[in-house]
């Protein structure tokens, strides 16, 4: 079902515990590539409490962890919100408050 939310030509994003954790600068590399590679959009899926499904985690091209922590799912998408506005911003070269 999840499948057919996502966008095509898109970086998708596994966040899951298991994932890797990067700092704002690396998350803006990150993106900043996936434009480079041509590839128009960024899908990030955040699961439940219990987790993502393997066949989700296994179809992302990246795995992120925001923390070892389990977190409510609404507080997990407004942290990512912020972590991506703070990816554009480094990507523009603009500042932001830290």
């Amino acid at each position: 079902m999840i499948e057919k939310k996502l966008a095509k030509n898109a970086l998708t994003v596994a966040m899951c515990i298991e994932g890797k954790q990067l700092s704002s600068e690396e998350l803006a590399a990150k993106l900043s590539d996936t434009a480079v590679q041509g590839k128009s959009a960024v899908n990030f899926i955040i699961g439940s409490s219990f987790g993502l499904a393997p066949k989700i985690k296994a179809m992302a091209d990246i795995k992120l962890s925001m923390s070892k922590m389990t977190f409510p799912h609404q507080l997990a998408r407004v942290m990512l919100l912020e972590q991506i506005y703070r990816a554009y911003s480094i990507i523009a070269g603009k500042r932001y408050h830290k």
